[in-house]
């Protein structure tokens, strides 16, 4: 049994030894060869080599002892990069040195080396050792993957593809694909906008140009895909060469970006499409990590709404800055499975607590307050679709404003340190009910952190459309293109703000940070987009034409809908923050004494069943809402 278990070891070390001594015997036999060809002395000739032959009994075994030092007996010898080259180096020039002075150790005949000796045979030992392991390298890459690539079946062609980005990531994506046959790509061509590369070449491939150059380049060559290789390239940038490439008729992918990449969790070669976030997003959003993690690191916090698409990104990152506890709400079961269950795959299985429940169950919320009492409360829960909402006005006031106010309350009353409402730009000089039941929720969360005793900073966060969220736009034009067109924009001159998900995220907890109590937080969504234009680009990201293989179709406004979003209504006073994408709105909020009967009024919407008359009872309660009535 014991032969058994140490067997593998000593015979995989016995092929290395082998490997490696049947490399350094021969250098260091040739190198007396070089040193005494051209000799001008026989005898003196005749003695030295006659001494080879005792030398490289010890010489031989004393480099493979430091190469094992080296910890080259250890790693599988298919691999070889630079570092074990830098490694395989130092032990050959540790064995020189020593072999370069041997003959001042010593003086019994036979034993000197002399200094000539030494130096050319640490040349040619560096030369055959590194290059033996190159050559098990090329031939596991280029023969061994070919063979297996056989066995299943018939080689495919592989695909020419252009890699844009002649940087690191591009020149490791290129290496890859080289090596690897069976990704099923041969590169063929960079491009750079660093004109000094221009002319260069990487791996052989040669860096033509600019993105720019790429149509003319495809009508001179042969490639069917363009790669983005700048993991960190600017969206503007982005959007410029994806237009070039498509305008060319070439399809087009991305790297994986430095975040994903300096993880680990991705490698450079697994490519994805582009996608509309890497058209439509903005420059990367530089967060105060620090005050962010001291505002979480080993706190209960809690997030209602936690399976919707902004809530469940709200639990990602919040379990990335170590809570002591993640307490997610969520009244659908099979959203909220799905969220617990990625953190679970995440590795934050042990803080997550997952509780399905409703916000407007005032003794269920109270419970789990009672039970967990977080410190920290993230309120997503929302009704969010506006047309949806158009036609039950009652139920957008009963989870959005009343739902806001309950889980508000116990906060307060539980003694929670913050709490911070997600709202929306459509809260602002409302035209529809959902934005108008959300602006009751601000208002109603003014007038709570003034109330007589309360601690509890409140604050809420008003941003625009989310891409990729729940409810949007995107998922419906997907679809539309799917099926063939038509895609529906309801007029030509709408616009909207648009953010990504994880950036809107990171700025509500950054705002957070910054919130004293009683702020309405507004973030930079920089410029708005016509709704009609993300259609096109959906289309195009789809390999298709708009106007030409998908029509365009305008419907007209719906209910309750603006051309434009605004940034704030009047009575608000706008100021900055110390974030250069959060602006701090603070306006008069209703007195304490007030909200009672304003509360009553509220509650009093919910049991309206004629809609017109219940959008009348909101404006009476909000006067800058416009609602549309029957």
């Amino acid at each position: 049994m014991k032969y058994a278990a140490w067997f593998p070891t000593v015979r995989k070390l016995c092929i290395r030894a082998a490997f490696y001594g049947l490399l350094l015997a021969p250098a260091f036999w040739f190198a007396y060869e070089l040193r005494f060809m051209d000799s001008a002395d026989p005898a003196l000739t005749k003695a030295f080599f006659d001494a080879r032959l005792y030398q490289i009994l010890w010489v031989v075994p004393f480099k493979l002892l430091l190469l094992y030092a080296a910890g080259q007996f250890h790693g599988l010898m298919f691999y070889f990069r630079l570092p074990d080259a830098l490694r395989i180096i130092s032990a050959l020039l540790l064995a020189a040195v020593f072999l370069f002075f041997s003959g001042q150790l010593t003086s019994v005949e036979g034993h000197v080396i002399p200094r000539s000796v030494a130096l050319i045979d640490f040349n040619l030992s560096v030369f055959t050792i590194c290059g033996g392991r190159l050559a098990l390298r090329l031939f596991r890459e280029r023969v061994l993957t070919e063979i297996s690539g056989d066995r299943e079946g018939p080689a495919k062609e592989p695909v020419r593809v252009a890699i844009m980005g002649a940087g690191d990531a591009g020149a490791q994506l290129c290496a890859e694909l080289l090596s690897k046959r069976g990704l099923g790509m041969r590169p063929v061509a960079f491009f750079d906008d660093d004109a000094d590369k221009h002319g260069m070449e990487i791996h052989g491939i040669p860096v033509i140009g600019p993105a720019e150059s790429i149509p003319l380049a495809k009508s001179r060559g042969d490639f069917a895909e363009v790669i983005m290789a700048i993991p960190s390239a600017a969206v503007r940038r982005m959007r410029e060469v994806h237009t070039i490439v498509s305008g060319a008729g070439l399809r087009m992918r991305v790297v994986p970006s430095l975040v994903e990449l300096a993880s680990g969790r991705v490698q450079a070669t697994d490519l994805r499409p582009v996608e509309i976030q890497d058209l439509l997003g903005r420059e990367s959003v530089a967060l105060d990590d620090t005050g962010i993690a001291s505002l979480i690191a080993e706190r209960v916090v809690m997030v209602t709404g936690g399976g919707g698409s902004i809530g469940s990104e709200i639990c990602r990152q919040v379990c990335r800055r170590a809570p002591a506890r993640l307490i997610i709400v969520e009244q659908c079961e099979v959203l909220l499975y799905r969220v617990e269950q990625e953190l679970i795959d995440a590795g934050f299985g042990g803080l997550v607590v997952p509780i399905v429940a409703n916000v407007t169950d005032t003794a269920r919320i109270d419970a789990i307050f009672a039970k967990y009492k977080p410190e920290f409360v993230l309120h997503a829960a929302a009704h969010k679709h506006v047309p949806m909402m158009e036609s039950q006005p009652g139920e957008a006031v009963k989870n959005n404003s009343l739902g806001t106010y309950t889980v508000a309350e116990a906060a307060s009353r539980h003694g929670a340190a913050r709490f911070t409402l997600i709202s929306t730009d459509k809260a602002i000089n409302p035209t529809n009910a959902m934005g108008a039941s959300k602006r009751l929720a601000e208002i109603l969360l003014q007038s709570l952190a003034t109330r007589p005793g309360n601690t509890t900073r409140f604050l809420a966060v008003r941003f625009g459309n989310v891409l990729g969220s729940s409810g949007s736009v995107i998922p419906l034009f997907k679809k539309q293109i799917a099926a063939g067109g038509p895609v529906t924009v309801t007029h030509p001159d709408m616009t909207r703000y648009f953010m990504t998900i994880p950036e809107a995220v990171g700025l509500v907890l950054q705002a957070t940070t910054l919130g004293e109590g009683g702020e309405i937080f507004v973030l930079d969504m920089g410029e708005p987009m016509k709704i009609v234009d993300l259609a096109k680009q959906l289309i195009t990201l789809s390999g298709l034409r708009p106007g030409v293989d998908i029509e365009i179709r305008f419907s007209g406004l719906r209910p309750g809908e603006k051309l434009f979003e605004e940034l704030k209504h009047s009575g608000e006073e706008f100021a900055g923050t110390k974030h250069p994408r959060i602006a701090r709105f603070q306006s008069s909020p209703l007195p304490a004494d007030k909200l009672p009967a304003f509360l009553a009024d509220v509650r009093a919407i919910v049991d309206i069943e004629i809609r017109d008359n219940a959008k009348l009872a909101i404006r009476g309660l909000v006067p800058e809402y416009t609602p549309y009535l029957d």
